[in-house]
């Protein structure tokens, strides 16, 4: 009876497909392949084996939450840094999960932490997280020279390029502090006596 489904089956590949049964799975496994390659390119491994969204809405799923912000409860007021140097928000780059992800333009501080698929490690701009970005805004670069805050020698056109950047970040992300800058060894000096 075995061999009577499994040429039946056979049959009706060969009947329905036009292809061989061979050449059928051969496409079948490599069209599996071929899309748990793709699939990994959008989903991180740790969510890889999980249940399909659709499946997952309503229950505590980090995909579902990470993509669609379900969770609303995750959602917090960011904290204010205040005043800080280049040195110090280059520790909020992304490197640390726990700490907030931050990004200067023209020396004010925005917390993209809600795009850290952006900013973030492996995102397409996590160069300019934990840096001011203004040179590189403004000329559209991603060359590490041009990530920094100097705007100096930049023409009416980057400058106009940097405010529409500038514009989309205090409406998309809070400000949350000032870049500020480096002590000189003379400031060090006298604050340490005090």
């Amino acid at each position: 009876m075995g061999g009577g489904i499994y040429g039946a089956v056979m049959e009706e590949i060969t009947l329905y497909t036009g292809l061989s049964p061979a050449a059928f799975f051969t496409i079948a496994g490599m069209m599996v392949v071929v899309y748990r390659i793709v699939s990994a390119m959008f989903v991180g491994p740790e969510d890889y084996n999980k249940p399909p969204m659709a499946a997952s809405i309503g229950t505590d799923s980090n995909l579902v939450n990470k993509y669609l912000n379900l969770n609303q409860t995750t959602t917090t007021t960011p904290t204010q840094m205040g005043d800080m140097t280049e040195q110090q928000l280059r520790g909020f780059d992304g490197s640390d999960p726990n700490k907030p992800l931050l990004m200067a333009i023209r020396a004010q501080i925005y917390d993209v932490s809600s795009s850290r698929n952006f900013y973030g490690p492996g995102g397409p701009y996590a160069m300019f997280a934990g840096r001011d970005a203004s040179r590189a805004l403004a000329l559209l670069s991603f060359k590490p020279q041009d990530i920094n805050g100097n705007i100096e020698g930049l023409g009416p056109d980057e400058l106009e390029i940097l405010q529409d950047w500038e514009d989309k970040f205090i409406e998309k992300y809070p400000n949350v502090g000032k870049l500020v800058a480096e002590p000189t060894k003379t400031e060090q000096t006298e604050a340490q006596q005090q």
